[in-house]
């Protein structure tokens, strides 16, 4: 079916490659935290055409719309086959009640009886005026003879701007709308209404978009959609060209495509006009012209600005002309409930940790045994401590016991497949694994492309910000990384014996940082690799793959390419010496060789070195 925005997923130079090079003939989709959800079959790639995407999508011209931005940071390449869903998507995020597929809101559409079905978008909360629209479009399709019309209330719930209502509170106070039914002019009839998520994500694109939400709710059975003023517009950021802080699209532009669109086939509009609240009998409605001081206007803006300032309910017979001075809301503005949770949320907007923006799911760390967590996974709050050692830096040995020389313990951070940045803290207590972030405080995620390998550190080692190398780089101040080339994902915490096969020297952003290549002892092809000739022999390819990564991966942040000491990997003996070498400048560290910390470099002060490995009692 031709929609009018494209439905597309974007990869790097790297993934591309991967996948021409596979025989496979097929893609694994796997989430941000390493699940495999879904199969694409019969992949293809091809270009992604971003300027040409944004003019047809948008029609106006703003390098500062977030979307748009989103856009321009994808990948230079598009993936497109045929894709077979492994099982049902779960979010785990207390709304999955209200994620139903296509077959499931037929069969409540019909066991309501629905001769015709209307939908209607949301993305804020309901208040009475948008009450009144959906309850008016019910009456409206009586009128034309249908007996039992269907609400399907759709908020929506993908990806959405930062400033935008989070998905639960809005669905949480849609819920307060269908408890309190008809005995509020902010209620809906639940006999008479079907609430479901619609998991596309809001792109902004005004006209474009609503022709695009209209014609995808057709396939779950919707024979109408209610329109209104402005939909899926947004204010133009200040590096719009003609609509600097303005709405973007004239606001009925979206009412005129919709009824004059040939793609949406027999599905019909039911637009609505601007409502106000009715000071005479605490209702909204279309306003009266003759006795237009009856009726006051609240604006998003001023809603958001009250609830912020947590407005009580205003007298039913006394309501001021100044709501914002008074501080008080119209009792028949939106179900009581309803507005206690948007207060809620806007007097603790800032409290990220609470609220859920948009759909993503939530799913236990693949951590090791002898761990525990704090936090979800996936937030910036999440913690995984070890219950067996204070620090996983400093507590467990470099070396396991009777494995070999060239054999060292790994600690996995970021299982395989796993996009989330995960690492050691320094500076935490008992040296946690958490997520790191983004300058803006986001938890970080690698974008470049899905990891082949996993990746940790060697415990009791440390890259000396002091120790200059031969081209005057310093170390950059953590401990030694590890790259593990196994065949499965190893968990995250775990302690593996792993065999050292080499290793790489990268230059990041003017500091040095070595990667150990190594391969776990307990690998299907263990028994084989033993150096990089080995590995690239055993697996062709691996070490081509490893240095595009290692130089590329930040590009796809907007960063420039990484730097390689070398193309040509170290040897063992010489990768074992340079593992040896960060372990003398940690035990320095840990004033193992009687070094006090003040004499170490100033960039080591706020280290937590208390565990009894290192500086403890």
């Amino acid at each position: 079916v031709s929609m009018s925005l494209p439905i597309t997923l974007s990869c790097t130079s790297y993934t591309k490659e991967a996948i021409q090079k596979s025989d496979k003939g097929a893609v694994a989709l796997v989430t941000q935290m390493g699940k495999t959800v879904a199969i694409l079959r019969d992949p293809e790639v091809y270009e992604n055409r971003k300027e040409e995407i944004i003019t047809r999508m948008y029609g106006v011209i703003d390098p500062g719309h977030p979307y748009i931005k989103y856009i321009q940071g994808g990948g230079d390449f598009l993936i497109g086959g045929e894709v077979e869903l492994l099982d049902r998507i779960k979010y785990n995020d207390g709304l999955d009640k209200w994620r139903k597929t296509v077959t499931e809101l037929l069969d409540e559409f019909q066991s309501k009886g629905a001769d015709t079905v209307y939908a209607f978008q949301t993305r804020n909360p309901t208040h009475a005026g948008h009450a009144y629209l959906m309850r008016s479009a019910g009456e409206d399709l009586r009128a034309k003879g249908y007996q039992k019309p269907v609400l399907w209330l759709s908020p929506l719930g993908g990806w959405t701007k930062s400033d935008d209502v989070p998905l639960d509170v809005r669905v949480k106070q849609h819920e307060e709308v269908l408890a309190a039914g008809t005995t509020h002019p902010g209620g809906l009839d639940p006999e008479t209404t079907v609430m479901a998520i619609w998991p596309a994500p809001m792109v902004y694109a005004g006209p474009t978009e609503v022709e695009f939400h209209a014609k995808s709710r057709r396939c779950a059975g919707a024979s109408y959609f209610v329109v209104g003023r402005d939909p899926a517009g947004m204010k133009g950021s200040m590096e719009a060209i003609a609509h600097k802080d303005d709405d973007l699209y004239d606001g009925n532009h979206g009412r005129y495509v919709l009824q004059n669109s040939p793609g949406i086939g027999d599905m019909k509009m039911l637009s609505f006009v601007k409502v106000m609240y009715d000071i005479s009998d605490n209702v909204m409605k279309v306003p009266d012209e003759s006795r237009m001081d009856d009726f006051i206007s609240i604006s998003g803006t001023k809603m958001r600005l009250l609830a912020r300032n947590g407005a009580v309910p205003c007298s039913k017979t006394d309501i001021p002309t100044d709501l914002v001075d008074a501080n008080c809301i119209p009792s028949g503005f939106m179900v009581p409930k309803g507005w206690d949770g948007v207060v809620d949320y806007y007097k603790h907007s800032a409290e990220s940790n609470r609220w859920i923006p948009w759909s993503r799911p939530f799913v236990d760390a693949p951590s090791a045994g002898s761990t525990s967590q704090t936090g979800k996974f996936g937030t910036i709050e999440f913690q995984l401590k070890s219950t067996k050692y204070d620090s996983w830096w400093h507590d467990i040995p470099m070396k396991p016991s009777g494995q070999g020389e060239n054999v060292i313990n790994l600690i996995t951070e970021i299982p395989m497949a796993v996009t989330a940045k995960m690492e050691v803290q320094k500076e935490y207590k008992n040296n946690v694994i958490s997520q790191d972030t983004n300058k803006d405080g986001s938890p970080r995620y690698y974008t470049y492309g899905t990891p082949f390998f996993n990746y940790g550190l060697i415990p009791q080692t440390w890259e000396d910000p002091d120790l200059k190398s031969a081209a005057g780089h310093g170390g950059d101040n953590d401990p030694i990384d590890v790259i593990e080339f196994g065949s499965e994902p190893l968990a995250m915490g775990s302690i593996t014996p792993c065999r050292v096969l080499g290793s790489v020297e990268l230059i990041d952003e003017g500091e040095t940082d070595h990667k150990i290549i190594c391969i776990s002892l307990s690998d299907k092809d263990a028994s084989s690799i033993h150096s990089m000739e080995d590995l690239d022999r055993v697996k062709p390819g691996t070490l081509v793959r490893l240095l595009d990564w290692l130089k590329r991966y930040k590009t796809s942040d907007g960063k420039g390419e990484n730097v390689m000491a070398s193309d040509i990997p170290r040897t063992v003996s010489e990768a074992m010496a340079v593992v040896e070498e960060t372990h003398q400048r940690w035990r320095a560290l840990c004033g193992h060789d009687g070094t006090s910390l003040t004499s170490l470099s100033s960039k080591a002060q706020s280290f937590w070195l208390s565990s009894p490995g290192c500086r403890g009692d």
